[in-house]
């Protein structure tokens, strides 16, 4: 009976590892597709027939989902000897996306008519723009409902537990009630260190699979960020465990240097992220201007070599510009339109730009209806664009309201603090040096864990505001701040309103 029962929970685990990977795939050849479309439009308006267009596509490695797709695709025509349309129509059967179906069902149906595929091209990616602004509008109110979910999270569980932990763990009941209450401050320890931290690690890997970045190749900021934070928290723990070094700290405080620690491990990886994000957000913000420069150029007449240049010309707001003048600068030296983009590729990390140059690329190598192809580039860049500007600012808001929750959680404990305080001075004068006492170091204690909850929301909000955890470098290390002053302004304010000797952390 054991057996059947461990065999068929070993099944369904491996049912929804086998889910979860499909889920994956099938956000991952979403994402590609508006891009994908676009290629193959602008090579059906070339001239390109559909099968040398899939070979294209074979070789972009930066489609690697559609990479993976056009040589399953080419391998079934010229291993098996399968026709272009079986093979087309095999694929749509096995996929696991709505859209990807639809797509790849309509470009068979076209070429099975006889058809312009152009037009149909262009009709497809008319609608599957018109998709993604429904479908960003829905994954902002996700991201909405998350966030909201949890800050009630963060504030309900945070503030009834520091309601229980003032009055249990000082033994403020035992001394209120005259009975004897044992509870251990162990269990304070876990919520504060251990139970709060794992679920915000849940929420950020629940907007892991919700945000996706932009950006491309961020494992060198990474793993220069884990080496600082290993060294910083083996520090950390140096001072807390060892009674000589516990010793040298009392002076300035724990909550102190753990605040120094967090903002000084997250301030070298913020600075290198925003070096980052600054160059490729100007990047994201002059491309689709650059597009429609050299598609206006072509109109005019000027070969593609002398429409880039003349675009480069302009001067464009940011740190981008540097990056133009080099490639206009190898152009006019006779480089190859291939091997520039190469060279732009290994310094640009966002995938919208990428993309955009390699298709600009592809668009100029072919040839045919040149103008037309990047009449359709330029507009669909724009709308592109335009969208992740919307959802960009729409996200915006929930930055705000990450400082609005760092402060509520610094004022409340504060207040319930004092409050425990209060209610023992009142019962008995004798008492209050005893609750003072304890009450003190635990809310030493507990302020670490604020700071350090604080701290790691900085990358939950940094993954839903722009999709990956390096932006969360800047935001964890102001919100660990923040929490900080927080706590030591309201305790100074509180202290002096309700006439009690300050015990600032």
């Amino acid at each position: 009976m054991m057996t059947a029962q461990s065999s068929s929970s070993f099944v369904g685990k491996i049912k929804g590892f086998l889910r979860k990977i499909a889920s994956e795939e099938k956000d991952k050849i979403e994402r590609e597709l508006p891009f994908v479309v676009m290629i193959f439009t602008l090579l059906a308006a070339s001239g390109v027939s559909p099968y040398d267009s899939w070979k294209k596509v074979r070789k972009m490695n930066f489609f690697p989902m559609f990479q993976k797709e056009a040589e399953e695709i080419i391998r079934q025509v010229e291993v098996l000897g399968k026709g272009l349309l079986p093979a087309m129509a095999q694929r749509a059967e096995s996929t696991n996306s709505k859209l990807y179906r639809n797509f790849i069902s309509g470009f068979a149906a076209s070429i099975r008519s006889g058809g312009k595929t152009v037009d149909y091209m262009k009709s497809e990616l008319r609608a599957i723009f018109e998709l993604r602004h429904n479908s960003m509008s829905r994954s902002v109110e996700r991201i909405a409902t998350l966030v909201e979910a949890y800050t009630v999270m963060l504030i309900v569980v945070l503030c009834a537990y520091i309601l229980f932990v003032v009055f249990s763990s000082t033994n403020t009941l035992e001394l209120l009630t005259n009975t004897s209450i044992t509870i251990s401050p162990l269990m304070s320890y876990i919520v504060a260190f251990v139970l709060m931290p794992v679920i915000s690690l849940f929420f950020i890997l629940i907007a892991h699979n919700m945000q996706q970045s932009s950006f491309e190749s961020l494992q060198d900021l990474y793993k220069k960020a884990a080496i600082i934070f290993m060294a910083t928290g083996i520090a950390l723990s140096l001072f807390i465990l060892l009674p000589s070094l516990a010793e040298l700290i009392k002076p300035v405080g724990l909550p102190e240097i753990v605040t120094a620690g967090l903002v000084s491990a997250s301030a070298i990886p913020a600075v290198q992220y925003w070096r980052i994000a600054k160059m490729n957000y100007d990047a994201e913000d002059a491309v689709p201007s650059l597009v429609r420069e050299i598609t206006e150029a072509r109109k005019i007449g000027l070969s593609p070599e002398k429409s880039i240049i003349h675009a480069t010309k302009r001067r464009y707001p940011g740190s981008f510009s540097k990056y133009l003048d080099l490639l206009r600068s190898q152009i006019e030296w006779g480089t190859p339109l291939r091997k520039t983009y190469d060279n732009l590729r290994r310094s640009i990390r966002s995938w919208f730009v990428t993309v955009n140059f390699a298709m600009l690329v592809e668009t100029i190598e072919i040839g045919g209806s040149s103008t037309q192809s990047l009449e359709i580039l330029s507009d669909y860049s724009e709308k592109e664009r335009e969208l992740q500007i919307n959802k960009r600012a729409l996200l915006k808001p929930y930055i705000i309201l990450a400082f609005i929750w760092s402060i509520l959680i610094a004022v409340t404990t504060t207040i319930v603090a004092l409050t425990t305080y209060m209610m023992s001075s009142a019962v008995s004068m004798s008492l209050a040096p005893v609750a003072y006492m304890a009450m003190q170091e635990q809310l030493r204690m507990f302020s670490v864990g604020i700071i350090l909850q604080c701290w790691i929301s900085g990358f939950f909000i940094g993954k839903i505001s722009e999709g990956n955890l390096g932006a969360g470098f800047q935001h964890s290390a102001v919100l660990a701040a923040v929490a900080y002053l927080s706590l030591v302004l309201s305790q100074q304010f509180l202290s002096g309103m309700f006439d009690v000797t300050a015990i600032v952390p």
